[in-house]
């Protein structure tokens, strides 16, 4: 097993829900949102962003309007629309929930291998082997 692919593809289940976070507190240009999850150590490429972003659109998620800029062609900004909002809403109770539910695990004590060492069945010593 590769810990990289496994590292990937923990990332990829959360993409949307970051995105949704980033967008939630004011409107994003996709170069805007790349450079926060880098900032936050999240590597994503623009060739991923993009699909997610048409995605999230099409689902009525988000919407966006253009502007005009000085130094090339309009920029496209996103917002999060009611639904996109109360989806986002819907994300933040599950990853609270698991987030919690994964730290309750990886946080308790090597219990099965301490109780199986206490019903661990002793060798009979009358008994060779």
């Amino acid at each position: 097993m590769n810990i990289e692919n496994t590292q990937s593809q923990m990332r990829k289940g959360i993409l949307e829900f970051c995105i949704l976070s980033i967008i939630r507190r004011g409107e994003a240009y996709p170069s805007d949102i790349v450079d926060e999850m880098r900032g936050a150590n999240l590597q994503i490429l623009e060739g991923t962003l993009y699909p997610l972003l048409t995605r999230l659109k099409n689902a009525d998620m988000l919407t966006y309007r253009w502007v005009e800029s000085n130094s090339g062609p309009p920029r496209k900004y996103f917002s999060l629309t009611p639904k996109g909002d109360e989806f986002y809403m819907e994300l933040q109770a599950t990853w609270n929930e698991l987030a919690n539910a994964v730290n309750t695990l990886a946080s308790k004590k090597d219990s099965l291998t301490s109780s199986a060492g206490a019903n661990a069945i002793e060798p009979d010593p009358n008994t060779s082997n």
